[in-house]
């Protein structure tokens, strides 16, 4: 694999380890990680790998040499949406490689809620009892310590004690210098995850939640405000370019709403790598997966406290770069043995060595995500549903087939990790038609794609129509009939949306709600061993697409 670390990078980077500083100067090196989602070992990046937690032990413990004072931060979705190597066993050795890592703190991201409040509580805190999946928890070893590192929540307030769930912040000597890191999540993060699962929690604005703390935190003699945040923009920008000045997004309005005082936020969710700056402060984000770490330096005065500089540099990691943590590598093949038997199983073939859950060209769903579709329909049958949907977010990746096409438990685990329930219900045609339109409303419509129909269900939509008036009410058909605005329809669709996150409210609305007992990747499985039983597994035809956008 090439290296991805440029000479001049490079030589930059020693020539900064090498700076001769006055007395009363210090300089702190922080290391943030982003949107590792429990990606144990490396992936595809640009034209090869990159990452792994035995790789990003093996950087660390490199530039640990340099610096031994070294502080690893995080920024949200250190797990959920797995791979199911950690997904199977509740995400615990994720969690555990973090603490061989020595991560000092990470704020939530939306994923942490994934399967609960009293969930998160357990993986942070420990324990086996009360877990909301207990075929999962404490199965990897039979005890449970959970994170040595502080999972922080500065906006994430339990109104019943109006406290935060988990603490607001964390204060860590550095050098002689208090460093206070304060943690944040989207304050949308209840669109992206179960409304059962976070009940009872409020989740305020975010700059607000961090202004408010500084009081309290000069109070406790902290002068350096470092912000974790899973909250993301975008930047035209290369991810290791110094550094950029069009961030967009989210991200750019809640850091120019930041105290000035804070000089240093490292944000994620929008699985992009930047290094920029907005009104004076360093915004940092480091791809996802674990591709790159963001190598960060501040320069304090000691007498002061007050920030001189700030700088960083995403550096991707590598495999084989640096010489192994002997514990981290033996963790990993520990997992990766305890967890191939069981993922290694086939389930069926397909016919094509992928299945894509990349949008068809000008559509707006992808083939992976009518499969998908059409399964949770398959599944719904016995309890009379007549459409399924699915939410394009909760397909995490495209669905690979190993030796003659064959894809195994993994490989479905891959692409459906949540472990939702089908739930079927009945809404009227209207209803249907008011859930159509709102796909482009909400503050996440520009991100979270349409929904996904099943077969037999198909409508066009004009993209020149303003927002409530998109669907061409007379293209609505079902099994080619048209579409009944006042008869009552059948509808299957996972937990997550008949809760009405992802801002689709209107299935809160279906009447004659049933809980099936299916799980999202059971469901899955079982339709393509059905295809495939019945001579066309799944990719046998081409898709043809049943969501038509008139320009």
């Amino acid at each position: 694999m090439k290296s991805f670390l440029r000479p001049l990078a490079l030589a930059a980077l020693l020539a900064g380890c090498a700076t001769q500083r006055p007395g009363n100067h210090v300089e702190l090196t922080l290391v943030g990680l982003n949107d590792l989602h429990g990606h144990l070992e490396a992936s595809r990046f640009e034209d090869g790998k990159a990452g792994g937690i035995d790789a990003l032990a093996a950087t660390l413990q490199a530039w640990r040499k340099d610096d031994p004072e070294l502080v690893v931060v995080g920024a949200g979705d250190m797990i959920g949406a797995s791979p199911a190597m950690s997904a199977m066993f509740a995400d615990e050795p994720t969690i555990q490689a973090l603490n061989m890592l020595g991560m000092r703190a990470t704020s939530v991201g939306n994923h942490e809620f994934d399967a609960g409040r009293v969930e998160l509580l357990r993986q942070a805190k420990g324990g086996c009892a009360n877990s909301p999946r207990p075929e999962k928890a404490c199965k990897f070893n039979p005890s449970w310590d959970g994170a040595k590192f502080s999972y922080l929540a500065a906006n994430v307030i339990d109104t019943r004690s109006n406290q935060t769930l988990l603490p607001a912040y964390r204060i860590d000597e550095v050098k002689g210098v208090k460093v206070a890191f304060i943690g944040t999540v989207l304050k949308d993060a209840p669109e992206l995850v179960a409304a059962s699962g976070i009940s009872g929690l409020q989740f305020i604005d975010e700059a607000q939640a961090v202004n408010r703390l500084l009081p309290e935190l000069r109070a406790q003699g902290a002068t350096v405000f470092v912000v974790l945040i899973h909250q993301g923009g975008y930047s035209k920008a290369r991810y290791d370019q110094q550094y950029c000045s069009d961030l967009d997004g989210d991200i750019a309005d809640v850091v120019k709403r930041l105290d000035p005082a804070v000089r240093l936020v490292v944000s994620g969710h929008s699985h992009t790598g930047y290094l920029c700056r907005v009104d004076g402060k360093l915004v940092t984000q480091a791809d996802k997966f674990g591709h790159m770490l963001s190598r960060i330096s501040l320069v304090v005065d000691r007498q002061t406290g007050a920030v001189l500089e700030t700088s960083a540099r995403n550096i991707v990691v590598e495999p084989g770069k640096y010489a192994g943590m002997p514990e981290v590598d033996a963790l990993l093949a520990t997992v990766r043995a305890r967890s191939s038997v069981e993922l290694g199983k086939p389930v069926a073939k397909i016919a094509v060595p992928s299945i894509s859950k990349t949008l068809m060209s000008n559509a707006d769903e992808s083939p992976l995500g009518q499969v998908v579709a059409d399964a949770i329909l398959a599944s719904a049958r016995n309890w009379g549903a007549q459409i399924a949907f699915t939410n394009t977010g909760g397909i995490r990746t495209a669905l690979d087939a190993g030796v003659d096409n064959v894809v195994n438990a993994g490989q479905t685990q891959a692409v459906l990790p949540f472990g939702n329930e089908i739930v079927v219900m009945n809404l009227t045609g209207a209803q249907i038609l008011a859930l159509l339109e709102g796909q482009w409303s909400g503050s996440e419509a520009d991100k979270r794609g349409l929904l996904q129909v099943s077969e037999g269900f198909s409508y066009s939509w004009d993209a020149r129509k303003p927002k409530g008036q998109r669907i061409v009410r007379d293209s609505v058909k079902l099994g080619g009939a048209p579409f009944d605005e006042g008869a009552s329809y059948r509808v299957a669709v996972y937990n997550f949306l008949a809760e009405g996150n992802d801002g689709f409210v209107t299935f809160r609305q279906g009447s004659n709600q049933a809980a099936t007992g299916v799980r999202d990747v059971d469901s899955l499985r079982s339709y393509l061993v059905r295809l495939e039983q019945d001579n066309k597994p799944a990719g046998t035809y081409g898709a043809v697409p049943r969501i038509i956008r008139i320009k």
